[in-house]
């Protein structure tokens, strides 16, 4: 469900008059998004925050100057990418033009030499391209931020590690290139939910070994064991982010939830008999990072004493 977008001038020339309007919004029934645009309160409080923002920044950009084109989480959100814990007050524009940004409550206008290739539209609307967007926040976000946003653009939106690379290398060396090389250079397009994001950041953060994502494991015997979400091979362990059996839309149809958990269990079973040891984590448990690293490193004490796990991986590639 969308809101419908009143504006100003369109208000006047249908009767209104200033007095009305400013009236709307001191009873609430309006909400300003940005000077002389209005949504109903009512219509709002029907939307998310992510819709809210798209609102605002569509409308934003509608208002700006030619040149300027939605940046940063505001290209995120047309993007449609994942963003966690990211800000949304404020709608980010870039104009392309070398200095002369400003930030007020509900616009931040970023000032930065756009390359043709660097903008496009989506839905009508001007936007920096995925990975100009994503090495945007890149500089802007906080790392976990970032790379929530990096790898579902990669995993879900087409966005390749070439293109990303292309668009890296041509970003100017004091707009604190290196710090988005450094969320670059750990993105994983093969992560699959946000979770499995930052449980990632999570294990640099830690100085844990990064694992190896979704691979597959087969038994000796050649029956498919199942795809993890991480694999720690050299230390006989592998990962799994529990977040995702606890969402109803993942449940097959004709499946129960219990059934879910069930056939879960059974797979960590198989796993288990062929060697493997489990290590698995909540969302909860994400705030509380000791508590994974030791889960994880106690799995990996338990595997040196075992012999080594029997079967075979089959890796599945970057993308």
């Amino acid at each position: 469900m969308g809101a419908h977008i009143i504006r100003r001038g369109e208000a006047l020339s249908r009767g209104a008059t200033d007095h009305e309007l400013q009236r709307q919004c001191r009873t609430g029934t309006w909400q300003r998004l940005r000077p002389g645009t209005y949504a109903s309160r009512a219509e709002l409080d029907e939307l998310n925050a992510v819709e809210v923002h798209r609102l605002l920044a569509e409308a934003t950009v509608r208002a700006a100057s030619p040149d300027a084109v939605l940046s940063h989480q505001s290209a995120a959100v047309v993007h449609d990418l994942h963003l966690w814990n990211t800000p949304l007050a404020a709608a980010h524009l870039t104009r392309n033009r070398p200095n002369g940004g400003r930030r007020t409550r509900h616009r931040h206008v970023h000032s930065a030499i756009l390359p043709p290739n660097e903008t496009t539209e989506v839905g009508g609307v001007r936007v920096t391209t995925l990975a100009r967007t994503v090495l945007d926040l890149s500089r802007s976000l906080p790392f976990e931020q970032a790379v929530v946003a990096g790898d579902h653009a990669l995993q879900a939106k087409g966005l390749t590690s070439t293109e990303l690379a292309a668009t890296a290398d041509s970003l100017p060396t004091h707009a604190r290139r290196s710090r988005a090389l450094r969320v670059v250079t750990q993105l994983d397009g093969r992560s699959e939910s946000v979770g499995e994001s930052r449980s990632r950041v999570l294990m640099v953060r830690e100085q844990l070994p990064i694992p190896d994502c979704q691979a597959v494991l087969y038994a000796a015997d050649g029956t498919r064991l199942g795809r993890v979400d991480f694999l720690f091979e050299e230390f006989g362990t592998i990962g799994e982010f529990d977040g995702k059996v606890k969402y109803g839309r993942l449940v097959p149809d004709g499946d129960t939830p219990a059934d879910v958990v069930w056939a879960e269990k059974q797979r960590e079973d198989a796993i288990r008999d062929a060697g493997w040891q489990v290590a698995r984590w909540t969302w909860d448990e994400l705030e509380t990072p000791h508590v994974i690293v030791d889960r994880i490193t106690e799995k990996f004490e338990l595997a040196r004493k075992c012999p080594p796990p029997r079967g075979r991986i089959v890796h599945t590639p970057r993308p």
